[in-house]
């Protein structure tokens, strides 16, 4: 068996009963279970959620994004070897550690498998909640270019690239497009203040103005509790992006929660701390594999500049990428999560098979 057939590219088309389509993302798929399947779940389960939550089963894959586009790799390799277990299994030990410290719980009832959670669907706040520990990437290249006010936040002057800023920075954005909002372009992914939340607060699903200030705790909280425990493994947490959902418990009280993933190569920066010490910046998130596509092509404007969005997905498409370079992603993922958790992180050499026989025989989901 080749490396390429270990590798879940598709994650779409399992046989998983639902009433709804399957929502398939740039890395994850969502399957809505059915009403019945919910609710027989939450009583076989004893999961802590209200008797008619809404369930859902979601796979990871393991695709490669970077720059809005998917990448692949030469020999069939249509994504990265335990990419997706490794993401998996990092955010599962920082939900865990958060529940364990009393900050909040998250979206995950169930793991079945390294590739699948069980969810419960949340009320997501409309916000990509952004967090700055260091100015560097987009950040950094608008700094150079003039720009000082972040998000409602001034920046001093003669900082240098990769500085380590005075306190963290909240920078939130757009998660997805919100109509309405005076001074608030109706796009995905466009910056907002502080002032821009709290004056239209229910706009981005907020039940109520003082949880705003919760978010923020939650996500200042959570981001201390992964930089301490990084620090210790010589590692730095330079940024990362947080998401925030509302949900409903058993016994009937909405509670903020945190969602999607949390404190992944994929969702963060982080550097190797030695190293950072002399100097030099060693990335060991998939910023690394965005500054390799940046030096592979020729062009590297057409991957920064999103007025070439065409050509993007064109180079994407049409340009497998050397094994080696996959291979070598895979390394700083699988390597990163062993040391997280400290724990072998074990692939499966049939992942699809593996997800289909567990949610057939143990939760009865696959006829």
């Amino acid at each position: 068996m080749s490396l390429a057939d270990k590798v879940l590219a598709v994650n779409n088309d399992l046989p998983i009963r639902t009433d709804s389509p399957v929502h398939s993302g740039k890395v994850r798929s969502v399957y809505w279970l059915t009403e019945s399947d919910s609710r027989r779940l939450i009583r076989e389960k004893n999961y802590d959620v209200a008797e008619d939550a809404h369930l859902a089963i979601m796979v990871i894959s393991d695709r490669i994004s970077a720059f809005d586009c998917i990448w692949r790799g030469e020999g069939g390799m249509n994504g990265v070897p335990g990419k997706g277990a490794a993401l998996n299994a990092i955010s599962n030990h920082w939900f865990k550690l958060f529940r364990d410290q009393g900050l909040a719980d998250s979206h995950i009832l169930d793991i079945p498998h390294p590739l699948v959670w069980i969810v419960q669907k949340a009320r997501p706040v409309m916000i990509e909640a952004i967090c700055r520990q260091y100015i560097t990437g987009s950040m950094w290249r608008s700094y150079e270019k003039g720009e000082r006010t972040f998000c409602g936040i001034e920046l001093p002057d003669n900082l240098e690239k990769n500085q380590k800023l005075t306190e963290l920075l909240i920078t939130p954005s757009t998660k997805g497009v919100i109509q309405g909002v005076p001074g608030v372009p109706a796009v995905d992914d466009v910056n907002i203040t502080r002032k821009n939340i709290e004056e239209n607060y229910s706009a981005f699903q907020f039940s109520c103005t003082e949880d705003i200030g919760l978010y923020e705790k939650l996500l200042k909280e959570g981001f201390d509790v992964i930089s301490s425990a990084l620090a210790e493994l010589g590692q730095v947490f330079v940024d990362t992006k947080f998401e925030f959902g509302y949900v409903t418990d058993a016994d009937g009280r909405e509670k903020l929660i945190y969602m999607d993933e949390v404190g992944t190569p994929d969702s963060s920066r982080i550097w190797d701390e030695s190293s950072l010490r002399r100097g030099k910046v060693v990335e060991n998130s998939k910023e690394s594999f965005r500054q390799l596509l940046l030096g592979h092509f020729p062009d590297p404007d057409i991957l920064l500049n999103k007025d070439r969005m065409d050509e993007r997905e064109a180079l994407a498409k049409d340009n497998a990428l050397p094994e080696s370079v996959l291979r070598e992603v895979s390394r700083t993922y699988v390597e990163l999560a062993e040391k997280i958790t400290g724990e072998k992180l074990v692939l499966s050499d049939t992942p699809k098979a593996d997800i289909i026989s567990i949610l057939r025989n143990e939760y009865g989901l696959i006829d």
